[in-house]
């Protein structure tokens, strides 16, 4: 996979590179035949050249004898040159502001060599007409230069191809040898992403250090954190699945001997020798486990909804103090828990929730039972509404520290439990009420001391 980055990202640098140089070679291509096609000879206005070809309109006939105008003598001055006028013979038939010791007679080709190859280092010469003469302006000191060159089109364009192929494979060559480089640094971390990819892929999450990630740290930065979060969601997953299986496990079983005691005293209530009375014992025993497989079940599918959060709540601003009251003045008017000693302290008489009171009257008798039921006859339990929570309290056995981590997990009981009564789920429902409203239970206890349950709603 490294190599194969590797070499992607060569072909492309080498593939830009090949761009750039047939696109130069075409643009100076382009250029060479324009050049050829308008000429390089052009010259800005004021140059000499441009300065002779124009000094004709100064250039008149007198007696058949060419003269220069004042005005182009002016012209001259400032423009630092001379002027020589010649015939057609190079004799040179006037003058004007030309050094005395320049030549009077010119031959063609000393013309040819004075413009061409400027053989003169002190003057700089232009040649103009005019009507049958040619005149020899030159220039002292001028900064223009003219350039002569000489090439032959089948050596110029030899050179030109070796020229081009050379830089071509120079180019070529120093970008593979950058592009190696370049991609190499750049592919590495790539592959080491693509490498964290696969893993992640593959379930393993496990957080990892990478030397050197340049320009690449936020991205593994941000896959480290996605790591910790995906295994953070796989143990949360697999603690779920097991609480799943936990879950279903007792449900089975807790299902299984209720529907085997019904089925056993069904099967004695087909039997002829029972008499009238075990008839209705046995009935009353199928009664009652039957209610308990309902009770099961009901709990079962409000601790599933709670969890989902798929059990509206319709909630009603209700005063604390009336709404625990009441549950309270139940429970001392139940024959069953009648003889306990239940206490109801309230210091703050304003204070109001917004409660699912049905839910909500539920959670707080299953932690009012479990004080109860799990303790002695001689247990006090006392309910007090403090100013922003609700706290139960009892003077029982207490719970151990091991059994309290576990205490609102669904069918569990105590190592201290001796009562079996309910279904096992009254803890875990009564935390999912509270914790669906937005709230949240927290239980402390000592052995020998009691346990207190505090309610807190986050209004």
């Amino acid at each position: 996979m490294k190599w194969k980055l590797t070499i992607r990202y060569l072909i492309s640098v080498l593939s830009i590179v090949f761009i750039v140089i047939f696109l130069n070679t075409f643009i100076l291509i382009g250029m060479l035949f324009y050049q050829q096609k308008h000429g390089i000879d052009e010259v800005t206005e004021n140059s000499g050249e441009t300065f002779t070809r124009g000094f004709d309109k100064y250039i008149s006939l007198e007696n058949g004898e060419p003269v220069v105008s004042e005005e182009g003598i002016e012209a001259l001055r400032v423009f630092g040159g001379w002027i020589q006028i010649l015939d057609q013979n190079g004799q040179v038939q006037s003058s004007y502001l030309a050094p005395e010791d320049l030549s009077t007679h010119y031959s063609p080709i000393e013309l040819i060599h004075k413009y061409k190859y400027m053989d003169d280092e002190l003057n700089t010469y232009f040649i103009g007409e005019f009507e049958s003469y040619s005149y020899l302006i030159g220039v002292p000191d001028s900064k223009e230069e003219r350039v002569v060159f000489m090439m032959d089109p089948k050596t110029v364009f030899s050179y030109a191809t070796m020229s081009l192929l050379a830089i071509v494979i120079v180019d070529l060559f120093i970008a593979m040898l950058v592009g190696l480089l370049f991609s190499t640094v750049l592919t590495k971390p790539v592959s080491n992403i693509i490498d964290r990819i696969s893993q992640l892929k593959k379930r393993n999450f496990t957080v990892q250090e990478t030397k050197k990630p340049g320009i690449y740290k936020p991205v593994f930065s941000n896959l480290n954190d996605v790591s910790q979060t995906l295994q953070a969601h796989e143990e949360e997953r697999l603690k779920l699945e097991k609480m799943r299986d936990e879950w279903i496990s007792n449900v089975s079983h807790d299902l299984k001997t209720p529907l085997a005691s019904i089925r056993g005293y069904a099967e004695l209530l087909r039997d002829q020798d029972v008499s009238q009375l075990e008839r209705l014992e046995y009935s009353e025993v199928i009664e009652r486990q039957s209610i308990y497989m309902k009770d099961l079940l009901d709990d079962f599918n409000l601790t599933m909804r709670l969890r989902n959060q798929e059990m509206p709540l319709t909630l009603q601003e209700t005063r604390l103090e009336s709404f625990v009251r009441e549950i309270v003045i139940d429970l001392l008017n139940d024959p069953q828990f009648g003889q306990y000693e239940i206490s109801f302290i309230s210091d703050s008489p304003d204070l109001k929730w917004n409660i699912d009171r049905h839910l909500m009257k539920r959670a707080i008798l299953n932690f009012i039972y479990n004080a109860l039921i799990h303790n002695d006859e001689n247990i006090a339990v006392t309910i007090r509404i403090n100013t922003d929570n609700l706290t139960i309290e009892d003077n029982g056995k207490g719970i151990p520290a091991d059994d309290l981590e576990q205490i609102f997990e669904r069918y569990y009981r105590g190592t201290n439990t001796g009562n079996i009564r309910g279904t096992g789920l009254g803890m875990a429902i009564s935390r999912d009420i509270i914790e669906a409203h937005g709230g949240k239970v927290s239980l402390t206890s000592k052995i020998g001391i009691g346990t207190t349950v505090e309610i807190q709603l986050n209004e």
